[in-house]
This record gives structure tokens, C-alpha cells and sequence, in this order.
């Protein structure tokens, strides 16, 4: 196709897409024999989709005859463009069947790689939504003549770089290629698109299109390019022989990439290469938009010239920069999770989309639905809240400086979604601003009032479910003026916690079991909370089981609240960095020369003790020495310790029972690798005492776990302050 018939094909067309179809012809390749080697005519076409990676079809690197292309030893062969021809190589084949997947539809594509790190290069815009009809599109053909010539000026301009020969190592020949002086390279011109594309539609087959004229050799694995929104939406695979109907693979297909389909001895982008190809890409593009960067118009540039004017709140600018946030993101745990995402946003339920999700940038594409400006800009920043949060809690708990970094960057899509969500109305952000999250405990909070005319001592109850970080969402609640015994408190929480448990454990994950956390007053720290029996399904009828054995269990204190002592933080950080840590018995007989069972001899002894020292008292805390020595380590800021429900009274002394007990705690805390595995290491320890399964763990049936932490502490449970709003 000459230069003179593209502009007989959309005349008018063209004069409005100028700079898109420059910028797609700059990115549109040739793929051909090694630099140096015998010029030959190309293979075919790709297009430049990411720093240094070139998508192209797969069947562009074989032969007429179905054979690899003759690509040497090393597996090195040619890419032409900008005006030379630079070494490359194959590292992802679609095409290849995977061993494990059994027959499956095959995707006719191929990532090659540049071996040359330092070559800067243009790259095209992949679209992260389906294409279904193509009403103005154009479609691109890589370079013929490296050094330019009439076919060169049709559809490509360039010029060779001299290169090493077949047979070299593929480092020299990379640095050959950049060393030797370039030969002449023709004029830069704007690029002439190949063809233009009459219609265009998606069947089960991939993008039929039709044109004026027939598909010339040598397209394919060029793009695909639709016009109206300026992104790539597929890769030319081939052309009816007797007709002007070309084919092509959608983009979308490049989400099936997966480490099984790496080239033996490539080196890959990792256990998922199609996130961290996607993830080079959407940055590649963001990075050209920062001021001082960018020395020339860009791709973005160009479909701000085609979109002006359409009245879109969520445009160009907004999708550049929301992909540029969500690929700083991990990969989704599950693309399970970013359908559901959609779903809720499309308020479609459980109905699995049209199309594939696996990435967040996926999720962002499925939401371009033809709704008014202002529905689409709701459905946007409604979409990329539910990603944040989703994100921050995924890395809420971890440690380390990565986990630290996501969470960074969650907050940083969070903010961008505040200043999007300004433009909304009230009750829109009201409807964004919950989100389904994924609860790490529910907490049991039993808050006294007073005591009645008996002496009996009354109190209101809540449930919340928690996040970390001292965030709470208040769940169930009994709220009264009388109040109610303990006992009767208990039983009324009981008849709940079991279904608020197995809501909690899914909405935190498949498989997840969230932690049980009970606040209780002083003269209550003996309270068994792993032995209350709840209910263990939704049924009406439902069966009784212990709680502890199943889920961790801790006791918190409910007199320690949001405002933090100095002495509870300090002593919470000397445990977490404590290499091991050490049981402290508290017991009436200190050996320190104070008088037994004094309130200075205990004092003393927690005062002094090591930073990974936990108390362990086998006495019951309930009223007695045992209440009083509690009171005080939690006065001397200890956030941890263990005792037994049923500890013994003053009336005898330590026996043969109260050294089984030390000794136990002992062992499971010089094997317990730091005060985070503890509720863990105990709910397995009352499992074990509970099935009788190993010898010598009766002791721990009825073990409470003190486990305060300063960093999330409990909330206020009667307040006129805001809390996390229900969903």
C-alpha cells in the first residue's frame, strides 16, 4: 500500500488522529534476521509494549514450513526500528500447550525481549478493556528495509546499525550493536499508517476485521489500532486469502500469560509475568508525564486531542494516573477477589463478568460500561477504594520494609480516591466510603455499670470486628441503663458469637479463622474464653463447640484503653524484640528477702524483670494474691501473660499440678519464636489438651492468654464519637 493510497483511505479521519497514528507507527516494529546478518525479507511485525519487550504472534517467529526461525545457537535474531536493527530474543511463547492444563485454547502471541538494557524506546498503549466492534481503527506494519527505500517510506523509516554476525556471544553482539557508528538514517516523517480498517468485530475466533484493500505480508503481529479510544485492542495474526478480512488476537488474551509459557533459558518477569509486564508498562507511560521528563509529545498527548470534549469526568488523565497507582500494587491474592470488586461496584452480586479478570488494572477496564460521565466517575473512584483497602489489609499485620511499602502505596491510592470522590454527592460518598474488609478479630467487650441493691455486680456487652491499628467496627451491642449480670452478659453473647465468627472468618478469606478477643474487667481475668461452646455452623439447630481449639483465643483487659502508657508500650516492644522469651513466676514466695506475698516483693520482681520476660501465675487471678499480682503487672506495663481459668487458691500451697504448669509454660515459650506466634502456639496447645492427643498437656485445657497489644488497643464501647460505619 503506497503512501498516496493510506490517504485516500479516511482522509478526514486521519487529519484528527495525526498523533496517534505517528506515535502507533514509532512503536510498530519489523522482526527479522539477526543485526548484521544477510538482509532478507522480514518475518513480520510486532509493536513495542513496555521497556525493552516487544508483543508480536507467535507464529511470526516460525517458518512457512511450521519450523523455528533460523535464529542460531544463541536464539538471537533482529528488530527493526527508529532507523537500525537491534539483537532480540524469544522469551514467551502463548502458543506453547502447558503440560498441566491439559487442551486449552492457545493464545497466538509471543513476548520478545531487547537484549540491549539501555536502548530508549516509544512504547504503545495496550488497552485494559475488551474490544467488541471497531468502527475506526487502523492497523500497523513493521519495517521491510532497515535502511529505508519506498516500502520503508510507506509504512516505517530507518537505517541499519552495524552489528555482530551469527555466532557471537549474545553480550557482544549487544555491545557491538551499540558501539559501531550508525549508518545514514532516512528522514524522520510521520508514520503512515498500513491500512485502515472498514469494521471491525469480536467473535469466538478473536477481532475480524474487514478493509478496502488486502492485508499485505509482513503484518502480521502488528497492532491493532482503535482510533476512537487510542489504544491498541489487538495483535494482527493473519488475512483471508481470498477476500480483504484480516484477523486478529484481542490484547486481552495476553492475561493468560504465565510462567509455564517461558522459553527454556530465557530469563523471565517472575511467578507473574503478566502483572509485572502490565505493571513496566502502565509506570513506563505515567514516568513520560512528569514535568522536566518528557521531550516531545506523547501517546497520552494524542488521545487527549482525540477524547477533548466529551464531557468524560473519569478521562485520560484519571486512568493514567489510577494505573500508575495500581501498578505499584502487589498482584491480587486471587482475581476472584477483583471480580468480586467489580461485582459490587456494577452491583451485579455474585454473576461472574464477560470477561476474564486477574489484575487490578483488569478490574479498572471491566468498569467502562457506556454510563453518564458522573455514573462512570462513581463507579471508578468506588472501584479503587475497595482496591485500597483490600490492599492495606492484605499487608495490615505483615513486617518487614516490602509489607511496609504496600501499605504505603495503599494509602497513596486512597488519598488519590479522596480527591477524586470530592465531585460526588453526599450520599455517594456515603455509599463508597464502607468497605468490605477483611477483619483479623472480633472482640468481645464487656464494659461494668454499677452494682444493684444485692451487690451483684451489672454490665453492657458489644462486639466489634477489628482491622489493626486500633480500627474497630462495632457489630452487635447491648446497651442498657440497668445493665446485666456477667453470667447472664455471657450467656446473651454466646447465643450470637457463633454466627458473627463465621461471617468474620469469610470475609477475611477462604479458609481464614479470626481471632477471638474478650476485654473483661478487673476480677474477671479468669474468664475462660476458650472453653465458651458456640455455635458451629448457621443452622438453627447447630452443634456446640469449644471456641479455643479452632481459633486463638486471648483475654485483654478492659480498663486499658486508646490512651497508651509509656511503661505498656515499652514493655510491648521489649517483647517483640526479645530474641527468646522467659516464664516470670509470680508467686507469694519471691525469695528476695521481702516479706511473702508483699505488694513490694511483686512489684520488685516485675519492675526489674528482662525485656523478654512474660509473668505466669498458677494461682487464680480471680480474687486473692492472684488479683492483686495481675493488677500489678499490668500497672508495670506487662502486655502478656498466662495463667490457668481454674488456678488454686491461698488455702494450699504450690504442689505437683503448679510445677507441671511452669514447666509446660516454660517449654512453650523458649519454642515459641517471639510473642506474635503465641495466641497461635497456645490455641494449638488447648487443642492438643482437648483430644487428649499428647501426653502431659492436660494443664493447658483451661490456659488464658493475657495478650494486650498497645499498637491496636480496644475502643471505647459507649461513645459519641464516629466509628467504622457497618457496609
Amino acid at each position: 500500500m503506497t503512501t498516496s493510497e493510506g490517504q485516500a483511505a479516511g482522509r478526514g479521519d486521519r487529519a484528527h488522529y495525526t498523533q496517534l497514528l505517528d506515535h502507533a507507527g514509532r512503536t510498530t516494529v519489523g522482526l527479522r534476521a539477526r543485526p548484521g546478518a544477510t538482509a532478507g525479507r522480514s518475518w513480520g511485525s510486532g509493536v513495542l509494549i513496555a521497556p525493552g519487550w516487544v508483543l508480536t504472534c507467535a507464529h511470526v517467529l516460525a517458518a512457512s514450513d511450521g519450523r523455528r526461525r533460523d535464529t542460531g545457537p544463541d536464539g538471537i535474531f533482529g528488530v527493526a526500528f527508529g532507523g537500525r536493527v537491534v539483537p532480540a530474543r524469544l522469551v514467551y511463547d502463548l502458543s506453547r500447550p502447558d503440560p498441566d492444563a491439559g487442551p486449552a485454547v492457545r493464545a497466538d502471541l509471543a513476548l520478545v525481549r531487547l537484549l540491549d538494557p539501555e536502548i530508549e524506546h516509544p512504547c504503545a498503549w495496550l488497552s485494559d478493556q475488551p474490544a467488541t466492534l471497531l468502527e475506526d481503527a487502523y492497523i500497523f506494519r513493521g519495517h521491510d528495509q532497515p535502511g529505508g527505500g519506498a516500502d520503508g517510506e510507506a509504512h516505517g523509516h530507518g537505517g541499519a546499525g552495524r552489528a555482530a554476525g551469527a555466532g557471537r556471544s549474545p553480550g557482544r553482539v549487544v555491545r557491538e550493536a551499540r558501539e559501531a557508528p550508525a549508518a545514514p538514517r532516512a528522514p524522520v516523517t510521520p508514520v503512515d499508517p498500513f491500512i485502515a480498517v472498514r469494521f471491525g468485530a469480536r467473535d469466538a475466533r478473536g477481532l475480524q476485521f474487514g478493509s478496502d484493500v488486502r492485508v499485505t505480508p509482513g503484518a502480521s503481529g502488528g497492532p491493532l489500532i482503535d482510533c476512537d479510544r487510542g489504544e491498541v485492542v489487538g495483535i494482527v495474526k493473519g488475512r483471508h486469502q481470498q477476500d480483504h478480512v484480516g484477523l486478529a488476537v484481542p490484547v486481552t488474551a495476553l492475561r493468560g500469560l504465565g510462567p509455564e509459557h517461558l522459553v527454556p533459558g530465557a530469563e523471565g518477569l517472575g511467578p507473574d509475568p503478566y502483572h509485572a509486564l502490565m505493571s513496566l508498562h502502565d509506570r513506563w507511560h505515567w514516568a513520560g508525564q512528569e514535568l522536566g521528563r518528557a521531550v516531545g509529545p506523547t501517546w497520552f498527548d494524542a488521545q487527549h486531542a482525540i477524547m477533548s470534549g466529551r464531557g468524560r469526568l473519569w478521562g485520560v488523565q484519571e486512568r493514567l494516573q489510577a494505573l500508575d497507582l495500581l501498578a505499584r500494587l502487589p498482584a491480587p491474592r486471587d482475581p476472584l477477589v477483583v471480580e468480586a470488586a467489580v461485582g459490587e461496584v456494577l452491583d451485579r452480586g455474585d454473576r461472574p463478568g464477560a470477561w476474564a479478570l486477574r489484575t487490578w488494572r483488569d478490574g479498572h477496564g471491566a468498569l467502562y460500561q457506556g454510563s453518564d460521565p458522573y455514573t462512570e466517575l462513581r463507579a471508578f473512584v468506588h472501584y479503587l477504594r475497595i482496591v485500597a483497602q483490600l490492599t492495606a489489609d492484605e499487608a495490615r499485620d505483615a513486617p518487614g520494609e516490602e509489607a511496609a511499602a504496600v501499605r504505603e502505596q495503599a494509602a497513596r491510592l486512597a488519598e488519590f480516591v479522596q480527591a477524586k470522590a470530592v465531585v460526588l454527592q453526599p450520599q455517594d460518598r456515603r455509599r463508597i466510603g464502607p468497605v468490605r474488609r477483611r477483619p483479623s478479630s472480633v472482640l468481645v467487650e464487656f464494659e461494668p455499670l454499677f452494682y444493684d441493691e444485692g451487690g451483684q455486680e451489672l454490665f453492657n456487652w458489644s462486639v466489634s470486628e477489628g482491622y489493626g491499628q486500633g480500627r474497630w467496627l462495632r457489630v452487635d451491642v447491648q446497651e442498657s441503663a440497668g445493665g446485666v449480670p456477667f453470667e447472664r452478659a455471657r450467656e446473651q453473647v454466646l447465643r450470637r458469637l457463633g454466627g458473627r465468627l463465621l461471617r468474620a472468618d469469610g470475609d477475611a478469606g477462604p479458609g481464614a479463622r479470626v481471632r477471638l478477643e474478650v476485654a473483661v474487667p478487673e476480677g474477671h481475668w479468669h474468664t475462660a474464653a476458650g472453653q465458651w461452646e458456640v455455635a458451629a455452623s448457621t443452622r438453627r439447630t447447630a452443634r456446640l463447640r469449644p471456641v479455643g481449639s479452632g481459633r486463638a483465643v486471648i483475654l485483654r483487659d478492659q480498663g486499658r484503653r486508646e490512651q497508651v502508657d509509656p511503661a505498656w508500650l515499652r514493655r510491648w516492644q521489649g517483647l517483640a524484640a526479645a530474641r527468646e522469651l522467659q516464664a516470670l513466676r509470680v508467686a507469694p514466695h519471691t525469695g528476695d528477702g521481702a516479706r511473702p506475698g508483699s505488694a513490694e516483693a511483686i512489684w520488685r520482681l516485675l519492675e526489674t524483670a528482662g525485656e523478654g520476660a512474660l509473668p505466669a501465675l498458677c494461682h487464680t487471678v480471680a480474687d486473692g494474691f492472684g488479683r492483686d499480682a495481675v493488677g500489678v503487672v499490668l500497672d508495670t506495663g506487662f502486655p502478656a501473660g498466662l495463667w490457668p481459668a481454674g488456678g488454686h487458691g491461698e488455702e494450699r500451697d504450690c504442689d505437683a499440678r503448679c510445677e507441671e504448669f511452669h514447666r509446660g509454660v516454660r517449654e512453650l515459650l523458649q519454642g515459641s519464636g517471639g510473642v506474635a506466634r503465641l495466641p497461635e502456639l497456645v490455641r494449638q496447645l488447648r487443642a492438643k489438651a482437648a483430644e487428649a492427643a499428647e501426653e502431659g498437656t492436660h494443664w493447658a485445657r483451661d490456659l488464658v492468654l493475657l495478650y494486650d497489644d498497645p499498637e491496636d488497643p480496644i475502643p471505647p464501647l459507649f461513645t459519641d464519637r464516629p466509628q467504622l460505619s457497618p457496609r
